[in-house]
């Protein structure tokens, strides 16, 4: 019995088959993810191979695998949306890389390499293609803290950013100094109330700037300080009006006026109506402490016309009894001179009689 032997295939129709395999036809990207920030440029980088013996006609890019009416995928270049922002940097022999600027949320697609041979087989889109997703930043702050703690503060991407990033911030709209934490984080440390402002951040030679995050410290009442209406000075029977202020974060509600030498309060509120004379001093509060102010000085002058007697001055308070004491004392010493005249006279008399 003898054993039929397949034909063999000519090397050449070998060789043929060898050449329009996958292992000859390529495109490697250097990411397959690539995550950009808003606005920015995004290189999208990529090499191909074919077999020898084919001449490249077209390269393009399309952002999809899907063929359209006319069978064939769509060329960026040719997409009003993607022409005057595409710039293809590769050539016709091995690379293919493209640029992409200002790019915007509209742009996340998946994106794929497409070249076309002068062989009706050679054609070729690169798989899985590289997939774009475009970030902005968002600072991640507290709304709020207090003196003397430390903060910390985060600029945020949806996606981890494909290419190394240096972060600026700023306050104010202003460039900011401090210590950078984790290159993406701001640290303040022992805060003050100068720190307190909009923030946001941005990546080195970037245009995009984060929205502003307020940033709010609290602090207990300073700079405490009582105001007076007027010259201070009240004629008995009437008043004056003191004002207390002060600087607080939040601000101050609940104010203690105080009487020196006194220890209980004599009024409460922001303003206070003096009915005598001292030295008067106010206390503000907020949840984070309080402070008190200096003390200033209320005179009081009597109404009556008899406030000054032999120029001397009588506070009101006392007045009506100081004067009685001041006439009883006049009148005993007219009285007392009298008498003495009069012993005087009585003593000279009998002298003359002798």
């Amino acid at each position: 019995m003898s054993v039929r032997m397949a034909p063999r295939l000519p090397l050449i129709f070998l060789l043929m088959i060898h050449g329009v395999s996958g292992a000859d036809w390529c495109v490697s990207y250097r990411h397959s993810h690539i995550c950009a920030l808003k606005n920015s440029s995004v290189i999208m980088s990529c090499t191909y191979t074919y077999p020898t013996g084919y001449k490249i006609m077209k390269v393009f890019w399309t952002k999809t695998n899907v063929k359209n009416a006319d069978n064939e995928f769509p060329d960026l270049s040719e997409d009003p949306e993607y022409s005057q922002r595409l710039q293809y940097q590769g050539d016709e022999q091995q690379n293919c890389t493209i640029r992409l600027s200002h790019v915007t949320q509209k742009d996340e697609h998946m994106y794929y390499f497409r070249f076309i041979t002068d062989k009706p087989d050679g054609k070729w889109i690169g798989e899985p293609g590289v997939n774009l997703t475009v970030t902005d930043l968002q600072v991640e702050a507290p709304e709020r803290v207090t003196e003397g703690h430390n903060v910390r503060l985060t600029c945020k991407s949806s996606c981890t950013l494909t290419d190394r990033a240096t972060f600026i911030w700023y306050r104010n709209s202003q460039p900011l100094t401090e210590r950078r934490d984790g290159n993406n984080q701001l640290l303040l440390q022992s805060v003050r109330r100068e720190d307190a402002g909009r923030y946001s951040c941005a990546l080195h030679g970037h245009s995009y700037i984060s929205p502003d995050a307020p940033l709010s410290v609290t602090y207990p009442p300073k700079n405490v300080s009582v105001f007076i209406t007027g010259s201070g000075e009240i004629v008995e029977g009437d008043s004056v009006t003191l004002s207390c202020s002060s600087d607080s974060n939040p601000p101050a509600l609940n104010f203690s006026w105080f009487k020196e030498n006194q220890s209980s309060a004599v009024g409460s509120g922001q303003s206070f109506s003096a009915l005598q004379s001292g030295r008067f001093y106010c206390e503000a509060h907020n949840q984070h402490g309080s402070q008190r102010s200096d003390a200033v000085t209320v005179t009081e002058h009597c109404r009556s016309s008899w406030h000054e007697v032999f120029g001397i001055t009588v506070e009101c308070g006392a007045s009506l009894m100081l004067i009685t004491i001041i006439i009883i004392i006049i009148l005993f010493i007219i009285k007392k001179r009298r008498s003495v005249k009069s012993e005087d006279l009585t003593m000279t008399q009998m002298a003359v009689c002798m």
